[in-house]
Order: structure tokens, then C-alpha cells, then sequence
């Protein structure tokens, strides 16, 4: 069977390195805010070509935090507006309202997947205050446009990274084009952890100063607590795991794009749809390549008869979600479309030339039998 992910296969490789890290941290006798810490934060910030990394908790307190600290500064309030692009996890959407903000769904580009800037100004009001820009499946958002449109129009801009590590637009790397950005490191992500943790990265110092402050439970100095802060720090551990993983990441997401470059090459079945982004490949990580066919269950069980295992990222769009019962009468036809076909293929960096070729094979082998179609 080819997975869609293993993860100890990704793993593998580094396992000396990671039990070396382990006993560091075990020898070091400091388990949280340690020297491991202190050291991802800086060569992840390096990695970004300078700024501030703040490691939280996972990749939604980056995001939230990000809000909580914008409120706390005076530039929002409860009820303001985020645009937010309607096709995303839901984590980029928890981190809106549970802020008390409102998020504002705003269509994608059905070629790419990602926000669509040309609908960002039929989204805009006198309540908006910032744009939320999502780099779903490490496919990197449309930034220039995107940025272009926040400063014109005085809003904050974040950038939701979680799936995007490495990624660049121009030679900017994403999370570097807003006033703030968070990302996840959870184990299946590109920078991925042994298991969860989180980041904010800006240029801002005054941010990153309360941030790091309300992430501590709104503490500076030890029992002074200034914010009604929460408790979200990156673990020791984690941060020695994935100083070791960051050294590697640039090498695993060439080997992303390879493999996203033959199947958007090879792929070549009319009923399948990939990603389209021409002359902008080489900018994204491919965290995920997802494509669309419209006879998704059917593809997806004689993809798993000939030994490939898919998955669905992902099968329902915020706003039908259960907990946003307030936004379950809009009616946003493209994520919707969107969210009825996607299905991912198998795409790790440890994936041989040989599983890359059965994948393309199978999928250029499926036909639809209409006649039973689930449609």
C-alpha cells in the first residue's frame, strides 16, 4: 500500500539526530523555555531572513494570539471583520471568532484553491480591520495582490503558514509578506514536531513583545503578570526536534516539488483536474497535492483497489461546519463544488520514483462508471 503519508518513513532518516536532541534536553535538566527553545526560535527566524519567532503552544494559538494581541493594543474590538478565505481548515476560522471578531468569507480561485484577491473589495466594510491570507496545502497565496490590497485599504494582514513552511512569493518566504503569520508543527506538516507546537513570526517588536508576554500566562517577569495571558509555550522537546528537522526542510521540499512537477506533468486522465498554477510551481512546498474529480468515491475506492491510499482535505467547508450554525444560509458555490471533489494524492519526500509512477498510472487508469455514479 502506498500511503498518503507515513510519517515514520519521514521520520527515519533523522532518528540518530532526534535521539540525540532527546538527550539534550533529558541531560539539560530545563524542560520548558530551555536553550532548545531559546535556538529554534532564532534559526527559525534566521531561516526566515530576520524577525521575531515566538514558539506557542500549536499552530491555532499562533494564529489566536496573533488577534488576542492586536485587541489588547487598541487596533480592533469585538465585532470587527477579518476577510478570511472561505476554503480553509477550520483552525484559520476558530482563531477569528474566538477572538469575538467576525470572519468574512471570501470565495477562492477554483484553479488554484487559494483567496482570490479579486473578490476581496466586494468583502470590504467599515467594520474590516484586517485580511487573513491561508497558504492551503502549501500552495502560497497570491501575496503581492493580497499585501497590495491591505495597505490600501489600512488592515492588518496575517498569514495562516501552517502547511506553507519554505514556501516563497518573489523572494519573500510566506509568513514574511504580512504583520504577522503563524504556523503549525504539527507532525504531518512540512516542519514538522514529534508532536504539536506552533509559531508566530514578525517583523513587528512591539507585537512580539506582548505576544511573548500574553503566551506566559501575560507575564515579563516571573509572578508580574501584565495581560490576562494564557498558557501556550512551545515544549523543550519539540523545539530540540525541530531544530534538527528545519536543517533538512529545504532538501525534503525539493523533493515535494519533484514529485508535484510529474504528476502535474504526467497526469494526464480528462476526468482528473490538478492544480493550476502556471509559471509559479517552483514557489510552493506542496504540503498536500490535492486534485478535484467530480466521481470522487468511485476514484477513490479503485485507487484504493490498486494499493494507493487517498484522503479528503477536506469534506466540509467552515461555514456548513456544525459549530457556525450562524453561517450555514450562505451560499458560496465555488468552495462548495470545491469541498464535493477534492481528493489528495500520496505526496511525502520519501516517496520512491517507482510509488510516484503507480500513482500516476492508477490515476490515469480510472474511468468513471456513470451508471453508478454517487452524484
Amino acid at each position: 500500500m502506498i500511503p498518503v503519508l507515513d510519517l515514520k518513513a519521514v521520520t527515519a532518516p533523522y532518528r540518530e539526530d532526534l535521539i540525540a536532541a532527546a538527550a539534550r534536553v533529558i541531560e539539560g535538566g530545563w524542560y520548558v523555555q530551555g536553550r532548545e527553545h531559546d535556538l529554534f526560535e532564532v534559526e527559525f527566524a534566521e531561516y526566515q531572513s530576520g524577525g521575531h519567532v515566538i514558539g506557542v503552544a500549536n499552530g491555532l494559538d499562533a494564529l489566536s494570539l496573533v488577534f488576542r494581541v492586536w485587541k489588547e493594543q487598541g487596533l480592533m474590538q469585538d465585532g470587527d471583520e477579518v476577510l478570511v478565505p472561505a476554503n480553509t481548515y477550520i483552525a484559520s476560522i476558530l482563531a477569528v471568532t474566538e477572538n469575538r471578531l467576525r470572519p468574512v468569507f471570501v470565495e477562492p480561485n477554483a484553479r488554484t484553491f487559494n483567496l482570490d484577491p479579486e473578490r476581496l473589495g466586494a468583502a470590504l466594510t467599515t467594520r474590516t480591520r484586517a485580511v487573513m491570507a491561508v497558504h492551503l496545502y502549501g500552495q502560497a497565496a497570491e501575496m503581492p495582490a493580497i499585501a497590495e490590497f491591505a495597505t490600501r485599504n489600512g488592515l492588518k494582514l496575517i498569514e495562516d503558514a501552517a502547511q506553507a513552511h519554505g514556501a516563497v512569493v518573489g523572494r519573500k518566504k510566506v509568513g514574511a509578506w504580512g504583520d504577522a503569520a503563524g504556523f503549525s508543527f504539527y507532525p504531518s506538516k512540512n516542519l514538522g514536531a514529534l508532536g504539536d507546537g506552533g509559531a508566530i513570526f514578525t517583523r513587528d517588536a512591539a507585537l512580539a513583545e506582548t505576544v511573548r508576554a500574553v503566551r506566559n500566562y501575560g507575564s515579563r517577569n516571573r509572578y508580574e503578570n501584565i495581560y490576562r495571558g494564557i498558557n501556550s509555550r512551545l515544549d523543550e522537546m519539540q523545539a530540540a526536534f525541530l531544530r534538527v528537522r528545519l536543517r533538512h526542510l529545504d532538501c525534503e521540499n525539493a523533493r515535494r516539488r519533484e514529485i508535484a512537477a510529474r504528476y502535474k506533468r504526467e497526469i494526464g486522465n480528462p476526468h482528473v483536474r490538478t492544480p493550476e498554477m502556471p509559471g509559479l510551481e517552483e514557489r510552493h512546498v506542496w504540503h498536500l497535492f490535492v486534485i478535484r474529480v467530480s466521481e470522487r468515491t468511485q476514484f477513490m475506492r479503485k485507487l484504493l483497489n490498486a494499493g494507493i491510499q487517498t484522503a479528503i482535505h477536506y469534506s466540509i467547508p467552515p461555514h456548513r461546519q456544525a459549530c457556525f450554525p450562524e453561517y450555514h444560509g450562505l451560499h458560496l458555490p465555488i468552495i462548495e463544488a470545491i469541498h464535493r471533489e477534492v481528493v489528495s494524492l500520496p505526496m511525502n519526500p520519501v516517496m520512491s520514483d517507482n510509488d510516484v509512477a503507480s500513482v500516476i498510472s492508477a490515476v490515469n487508469a480510472f474511468r468513471p462508471d456513470l451508471a453508478h455514479s454517487t452524484c
